[in-house]
């Protein structure tokens, strides 16, 4: 009886495989007889394993998929495997995934022992991947840190950068993760502050558990990534855009996509588009790629914004020297006539 948890986790383990396991083979991998497989399958069926069995000479017992998922038993080189691949995940989140894979990646580490540790920080190190979009690379380690931190309810120091290049030590209360795009935010309450605040994880360093343990502080929004994109929209200078477009309503809404704004037409090849922007440099660039004519009306900033920009794409496309190859400049489209002697 004293070797029975043991036996039961190693069966777990076998049936864990994608395939029928003959009861001899069991008993033969585990040491027993057909009868000990027997009870201890029924065992794992009273602790709510639904493991089923097939008769034949090809049949046997697998684990089949029931209401909850048991606890995964993993050989050393699959967890390896799982703590790389969330790191990865981690690091570069994919939509609808994000802050699950971080829980996932704090609750693994919390228990792999020290050799697989090192072995998953080691291959996690030696791997690089290109960062999508020129975004900032963001510290898994980091992100375990302020998931276990935000958990545990557990004030939390650390070193933040402010956009301007500011350093502060903050002293907080970290409520939760936030990823946006490709950007991962912290929502926490700042006891230096006394107030809410979200930060970069990108920008935080040195992130330190003090050990101890706070009351959980009613949030400004039970939604925390509403609340982090409302704060985010709010501080961003906004700008409404008009502009006229002499381009078909139609395809500038499906060349814009549903960010568009309002799309009026106002002829067959020409139409009023009206809507909000937050950036000058990425509405500028979006009009310019549309590849039609265009005069905008509003803001002022933005027609300023365009003729710098066209000024120094003029600049750009100039050649060396500045001169271009007006005539008589030397270029080749110079039509001097050289007299005899002259150097060509």
């Amino acid at each position: 009886m004293g070797d029975m948890p043991a036996r039961l986790l190693d069966l777990l383990s076998l049936l864990q495989s994608p395939r029928d396991w003959p009861g001899s083979e069991l008993a033969g991998r585990l040491g027993v007889s057909r009868r000990t497989v027997r009870r201890d399958i029924d065992r794992l069926r009273e602790l709510g394993y639904p493991v089923r069995a097939a008769m034949g000479a090809v049949g046997g017992y697998r684990l089949a998929a029931g209401t909850a998922m048991p606890p995964l038993l993993l050989d050393d080189e699959e967890a390896v495997a799982i703590a790389v691949g969330l790191r990865t995940a981690a690091s570069h989140p994919v939509a609808g995934i994000e802050e699950a894979s971080v829980r996932a990646l704090a609750k693994l580490e919390q228990v792999l022992p020290s050799r697989l540790r090192h072995r998953a920080g080691v291959l996690a190190a030696a791997t690089v991947t290109m960062p999508p979009g020129g975004e900032a690379p963001v510290d898994p380690r980091n992100l375990v840190v302020l998931a276990a931190a935000a958990t545990n309810r557990e004030r939390l120091r650390f070193a933040y950068r402010s956009g301007d290049g500011t350093e502060t030590r903050r002293l907080t209360e970290p409520y939760r993760l936030v990823a946006a795009g490709r950007r991962w935010y912290l929502l926490a309450y700042d006891n230096d502050r006394d107030d809410w605040r979200f930060f970069r994880v990108d920008r935080i360093g040195e992130p330190q558990a003090t050990g101890v343990r706070v009351p959980a502080r009613v949030p400004p929004e039970q939604d925390a990534a509403a609340f982090v994109t409302g704060k985010m929209y709010s501080l961003a200078p906004t700008y409404q855009v008009v502009a006229t477009l002499h381009l078909p309503a139609g395809q500038v809404r499906s060349r814009l996509g549903p960010a568009a704004g309002e799309v009026e037409p106002i002829g067959e090849r020409s139409c009023r588009l009206r809507g909000p922007a937050d950036t000058l440099e990425w509405t500028a660039a979006r009009l310019l790629m549309l590849g039609c004519e265009f005069e905008v009306h509003e803001p002022p900033e933005l027609s300023a914004y365009l003729r710098e920009l066209g000024a120094r794409a003029t600049r750009a496309a100039q050649p060396p020297g500045g001169a271009g190859d007006a005539p008589g400049s030397g270029g080749p489209d110079d039509t001097r006539t050289l007299s005899p002697g002259s150097e060509t």
